[in-house]
């Protein structure tokens, strides 16, 4: 047995680096079509191919998913499933335990968030617990995560105040959209789209606690609509995507004090596009030097070149989404790849990355998934 090891590890080094396995992606969805739940597809990433999707999980509305950082726990917000059902949905989370050689997902329980409505939610750095935004109720809150991933009773809830925006239509109260942990895993900052404010919170993973910071908040640009954020790997810096005002802002981030600074707001459109568009997403490559911004309208993704000294943005370009209504899309972990969900067409579209000049290149492969509006890589 030695002698054949003498010749046979030789030979698998000289063979080079295995293939990397396939990726596992969820897809969260609007179930008041034909869909039934959460979603899952592989990516295998030496070429580009997608599986055929299939139902991990049958869910009410799942639209937005996150994962603990073991991805042993999936948790989902949505409409909670009783019997009998309520009078109206009540919104909240469901915890799901992760089978990641079959790609499917048991529900281990569920928990209100106390809003209608809810839109986000992240798991912090040591799996403890989960926060939540609401944005009907314009409420952000906490519940603790146990052991087994099941969700514990809320421990923590937060209302939003403030003089609403300047749009009388959808700014007349409190819209609380996304909660984003930073990434000390000290503090939360959850982007309120009726106020044009980004709420600070503290956050106590042992007690599942989330306490108003001082300073407690932010402003954004009058009539932006501030919707999901996304911290700096480093640190310094916070990019927000503004669902109104068809624009991403920066903000320095003093990491110390858990406060925000308006650094720059750039559009996410072309000079001459004049029609009605909502943004939606925001991510950062894994290199740091890209963010990448959805419209839903002008139905694109905008591509930003990003200086990490100074943490402002310039446009790159503005590739169309391969469909309508980008509501979400995400970038693979080795960030080779981009997935878009587009709601009104029912398609995931995929994306080539190229690392050096952040461009999107469309591949040609897509899937169908009914009211696609979240996408989760598990890899």
């Amino acid at each position: 047995m030695k002698n054949c090891l003498r010749w046979i590890v030789p030979a698998l080094l000289a063979a080079g680096p295995l293939p990397a396995a396939p990726m596992l992606v969820f897809i969260g969805t609007y179930t008041n079509t034909a869909s039934r739940g959460i979603y899952a597809l592989r990516l295998d990433p030496a070429n580009g191919a997608l599986s055929a999707p299939w139902l991990a999980a049958e869910a009410q509305n799942p639209t937005f998913l996150a994962l603990d950082p073991g991805h042993l726990h999936l948790f989902a917000t949505g409409e909670l499933r009783l019997n009998p059902p309520p009078v109206k949905p009540i919104g909240g989370i469901s915890a799901f335990a992760v089978d990641s050689k079959s790609g499917f997902l048991t529900l281990l329980n569920q928990q209100p968030t106390g809003g209608g409505a809810t839109t986000h939610v992240a798991v912090d750095a040591t799996g403890r617990m989960a926060i939540a935004a609401n944005f009907g109720a314009g409420t952000v809150c906490a519940l603790p995560i146990g052991t087994d991933g099941r969700l514990g009773a809320r421990s923590a809830f937060v209302e939003h105040h403030g003089p609403p925006g300047p749009d009388r239509d959808r700014q007349a109260q409190a819209h609380a959209h996304s909660i984003t942990i930073s990434p000390d895993n000290r503090f939360a900052a959850a982007c309120d789209l009726g106020l044009d404010r980004i709420f600070v919170y503290r956050i106590d993973p042992a007690k599942a606690a989330l306490t108003p910071n001082d300073p407690p908040w932010a402003g954004a640009p009058p009539g932006s609509g501030p919707r999901h954020g996304k911290f700096s790997a480093d640190g310094r810096y916070f990019y927000v995507s503004n669902e109104m005002g068809g624009s991403v802002s920066v903000y320095s981030w003093d990491g110390a004090m858990g406060a925000l600074a308006l650094k720059q707001t750039i559009s996410t459109l072309p000079p001459d596009f004049r029609e009605l568009n909502t943004v939606a997403e925001i991510r950062l490559h894994p290199n740091g030097r890209f963010a990448y911004v959805s419209n839903r309208g002008h139905d694109s993704i905008a591509v930003f070149a990003r200086d990490p000294a100074a943490g402002t943005l310039r446009i790159v370009e503005i590739v169309p989404c391969g469909g309508k209504h980008p509501r979400n899309f995400a970038l693979s972990t080795d960030g080779r790849w981009l997935l878009c969900a587009n709601r009104d067409t029912d398609n995931v579209v995929l994306f080539r990355v190229d690392p050096q000049s952040g461009r999107l290149e469309g591949t040609g492969a897509q899937v169908a998934v009914p009211r696609p509006v979240c996408v989760l890589f598990c890899d």
